[in-house]
């Protein structure tokens, strides 16, 4: 990081909102701190040049206008009404949706963004909490490498360029898209835009792009067309038509079979034979059907129709008839990730945060310590910063110009106390990105029990559209999150809702994620988590002796009880930065290799290592605390995977197969 470009360019802001007029390169040259070190006009022209292109990129609004009129020069100002931002006022209900909403953000891509934005707010007075209402914890994930370049072509409006990989396909096809938006539905991520090869709209979900995003150069800046909605764009795509599968399951098994079906004829139990329902499923993709039938191994059968039937014999007998596989002595990383490194100090992160700075310590009694667990800075770092500010301030630099920091009580006790910093007082407005990271955490809110329609979340998400300005609300429009739960499910978050706010007792008759099992519990309720499109109840399990999180299209009962809640002090509230679902030291590795038409495994399911192999396969490891699901994901995919490691895994997948062929065995 270059200290002395750091110091220039604050130097020029500070110049820049100070004036009157509009002041021309020369002058600028002449009287700016920094500048005089260009040996030559074109060593100073490239040195200006960059400087102002990087504060725009900052959203600090260096504008051009009338400068020199005898020489025509152009001269350079900010204007404070485009620089500061507007005055806004939250209700206290107001202030807590807003805090919510950042905390959406603050394991992903934008969590930065989102944390800028609380601090700008608080800087103008605005009592914005980022840690209220511990008892709802939304999430947005942004795994997905295409997120962060795709986002930021949408607001800059620029086409770009992409490798893309349709479900069924081994290879890419390069792509030419105009993107008009991006817009999370169920957990995962889509750009919608104009594809120039087939020119027509289309829908890329981000997870199906390989390799980088490549905005293209020339062309006029992308303009979502008249009358689009991009959130419908993303939504409206059309569903196939259903059909109805006839099957029997086994008593007591194919309880997610059970729960998504038409009706269930409960079967009659012979003597010394197990009971078999018939069970009327519907169903769009036959090879979708027969994956979904294949995990639950010999406890179900297709019936009708016989298409399914005979597509499913030929499934499972490609999983049986497979020859074990070798695992190479390549090493696998199976370790846990590595540590999230600090944020980089670079010129124009410690320009942002400085500007940021000012303005909150003007107005808070600020530490050293809060700041740099916000930035994530080391503490010496932050007395870098203040030690660098105390250098800065109008052209002339003499004491009365400088901005004043006691540094040496911010080294004693921590304590922020600035001075003569007028001119930068008031906070910098919101960027597109930290209005839109709002905004969509707003709109994720709307999903939360008790919230939806919620007055609180309207008029909060008309101030902030305000406080951005126009350039920002145009990419507001274009970004947005989707949830779309069941009303069984709605239903069930007002229940756990009623249950928190109350602090009573809950018992679940849950279906496990990992086996075909249904079991019951009694969970002291913790909270609700909206993540990767699904809602959770976290609370103490009374069955388990810890903290759970369960998935509410998974609850197949919940009786709220009239007992008090009684979470014990030892629980915490997981940590959600690495998902949901979170690796252990405890699970099991399974290796599998994947044909191309399987790559969606890596996309849904937690991965510690992935490889391409030859024929455009993947090899990879998956971390399971429960082995029988790997199992059971090997009988789904069928011939589209094969399990390298664990043996006895491998094994136990091929006798399975075989148990449930010999259903079908003289049937036809």
């Amino acid at each position: 990081m270059s200290r002395k470009k750091t110091e220039r360019q604050l130097n020029l802001v500070i110049c820049l909102l100070a004036t009157r007029r509009f002041l021309t390169a020369r002058e600028i040259r002449a009287t700016v701190a920094g500048y005089s070190e260009a040996e030559s006009d074109a060593a100073f022209k490239r040195m200006f040049e960059r400087d102002k292109k990087e504060l725009r990129e900052s959203g600090i609004p260096i504008e051009t206008g009338g400068g020199d009129i005898w020489s025509g020069e152009e001269g350079y100002r900010i204007s404070r009404a485009d620089y500061e931002l507007p005055e806004i006022e939250l209700l206290p209900d107001e202030a807590a949706v807003l805090g919510l909403a950042a905390r959406a953000w603050r394991h992903a891509a934008l969590g930065d963004a989102a944390a800028n934005a609380v601090m700008k707010l608080r800087a103008a007075g605005v009592p914005v909490d980022s840690d209220a209402a511990p008892g709802i914890t939304p999430v947005l994930g942004t795994d997905e490498p295409a997120f962060l370049p795709m986002w930021q072509a949408v607001r800059d409006g620029r086409a770009v360029a992409f490798d893309y990989r349709k479900p069924g396909q081994q290879t890419s096809a390069r792509r030419e898209l105009e993107p008009w938006g991006v817009v999370n539905v169920k957990g995962h991520w889509y750009v919608a835009g104009y594809d120039r090869q087939r020119q027509a709209r289309r829908v890329f979900r981000l997870g199906r792009i390989t390799g980088p995003v490549v905005p293209l150069a020339g062309g006029s800046t992308v303009r979502v067309p008249e009358g689009v909605d991009v959130r419908s764009v993303v939504s409206g795509q059309p569903s196939e038509p259903e059909r109805v599968a006839r099957l029997r399951v086994h008593a007591d098994s194919g309880h997610e079979l059970r729960r998504g079906s038409l009706r269930v004829i409960p079967g009659i139990a012979e003597q010394g034979h197990h009971r078999w329902d018939v069970v009327d499923y519907p169903y769009t993709d036959l090879d979708q059907l027969v994956g979904t039938v294949a995990r639950f191994g010999d406890r179900v059968r297709i019936e009708a129709p016989e298409e399914a039937r005979a597509a499913l014999v030929r499934h499972l007998s490609s999983v049986a008839e497979q020859e074990p596989l070798e695992e190479d002595t390549e090493p696998v990383n199976g370790g846990a990730p590595e540590p999230e490194s600090r944020r980089s100090a670079s010129t124009a992160e410690q320009l942002r945060r400085l500007l940021m700075l000012v303005p909150y310590a003007l107005s808070h009694d600020v530490r050293v310590p809060e700041v740099a667990e916000h930035f994530g800075l080391s503490e010496a770092q932050v007395l870098k910063d203040l030690s660098l500010l105390w250098m800065c301030g109008l052209p002339g630099y003499t004491p009365g110009d400088l901005i004043e920091v006691d540094l040496e009580a911010a080294r004693a006790t921590g304590e922020i106390i600035i001075g003569n910093a007028d001119t930068i007082a008031q906070p910098l407005r919101l960027t597109a990105d930290e209005a839109a990271s709002l905004v969509v955490g707003v709109e994720l809110l709307g999903e939360l029990p008790g919230m939806g329609g919620s007055d609180a979340l309207k008029r909060a998400g008309e101030k902030l559209r305000a406080a951005a300005g126009a350039a920002a609300d145009r990419f507001v429009d274009a970004v947005g999150v989707q949830i779309e739960l069941t009303d069984e499910v709605r239903e069930l978050q007002r229940r756990c809702d009623q249950a928190l706010r109350a602090g009573q007792l809950v018992h679940l008759r849950y279906l496990s994620g990992y086996v075909d099992e249904v079991t019951e519990r009694d969970v002291d309720p913790m909270g609700l988590v909206v993540q990767d499109g699904h809602t959770f109840l976290e609370g103490w399990c009374r069955l388990r002796q810890d903290v759970r999180l369960f998935r509410l299209d998974r609850v197949l009962d919940l009786t709220v009880l009239p007992h008090p809640a009684e979470v014990p002090s030892r629980a915490r509230r997981r940590d959600l930065s690495g998902g949901v679902l979170q690796l252990s030291d405890d699970d099991a590795r399974v290796t599998l290799d994947l044909e191309s038409s399987a790559r969606w495994v890596t996309e849904d399911y937690l991965c510690s290592e992935v490889r391409e192999l030859p024929d455009g396969r993947l090899r990879a490891t998956l971390r399971t605390p429960a082995p029988a699901w790997a199992c059971r994901l090997a009988l789904r995919l069928g011939p589209r995977a094969r399990v390298v490691a664990p043996a006895d895994l491998a094994e136990r997948v091929r006798e399975d197969a075989r148990r449930a062929l010999s259903a079908y065995a003289g049937n036809g």
